[in-house]
């Protein structure tokens, strides 16, 4: 587990209240109480407060009512999904995504992995490579890397737990939210467009040629990078919502 002394302080404002907002304290449909009501209650300062409030709101625990408040949304995100969603749920907004497991095998580390996880060159690292699909029709391509065993029991050995027992119906980060609980997660990822290739066409069922859009993620636990993973989206899949923030 992550200390909060290591974690900024609106993220640890942010975490309790949305410990509140799961224990029942503002349940949804509730309004919030005013900014210096509840910054009081809180004990913290009105711009931080306003701070955390501003990322509940983009994350989808709250909205903005005109005259009325700030309202718990109906249906907040689960616990674990606040920070970093699996690509099954971003694209799932419209119609449910199956996840079905293509390969799952362990493999030294290659260039982009040993970039972007930092992993020794012998390193043995947990592959999978799974192919989402909406309404019956391939959707996206996903290649997964979780960093080696011995690091993950160090910084998160929860993950570590739950990827020896976790099931083929769900991708690795979706794995990874599901056990991050208390867990602070931080990511980044880079867009870039392609084209599909021969056998990522063969794969996702389309021509070689087929624009795509190549999402790269790295997922840390502080500074330890402890996922990396390559989404491709062809031409045709489910809109992929993107949100920019400073």
């Amino acid at each position: 587990m992550v200390g909060t002394e290591r974690r900024r302080p609106v993220v640890v404002l942010y975490e309790r209240i949305v410990d509140a907002i799961h224990a029942g304290t503002y349940p949804p449909g509730s309004t919030l109480p005013s900014e210096p009501r509840l910054a009081s209650e809180l004990g913290v300062s009105r711009p931080a407060l306003r701070e955390a409030l501003l990322l509940l709101q983009e994350d989808g625990l709250l909205s903005v009512r005109r005259g009325v408040g700030r309202t718990v949304n109906d249906r907040p995100p689960r616990r674990g999904f606040e920070y970093v969603r699996p690509l099954e749920e971003l694209l799932g907004a419209g119609a449910p995504v199956r996840v079905r497991a293509l390969l799952r095998t362990v493999e030294q580390p290659t260039d982009f992995t040993a970039q972007h996880l930092l992993a020794p060159v012998r390193a043995e690292l947990r592959f999978w490579e799974s192919l989402l699909a909406a309404e019956g029709t391939a959707a996206a391509l996903s290649q997964e890397w979780a960093a080696p065993d011995g690091v993950l029991e160090r910084v998160h050995p929860a993950f570590a737990a739950a990827l020896r027992e976790a099931a083929e119906g769900a991708s690795m980060l979706a794995v990874l939210a599901g056990a991050s609980r208390g867990v602070a997660l931080g990511a980044h990822s880079a867009v870039t467009a392609t084209l599909l290739g021969q056998r990522r066409g063969e794969q996702l069922d389309r021509p070689a040629d087929t624009p795509a859009v190549l999402v790269t993620q790295v997922v840390r636990v502080g500074e330890t990078p402890v996922l990396a993973a390559k989404h491709m989206l062809p031409t045709g899949a489910p809109a992929l919502p993107v949100l920019q923030s400073n």
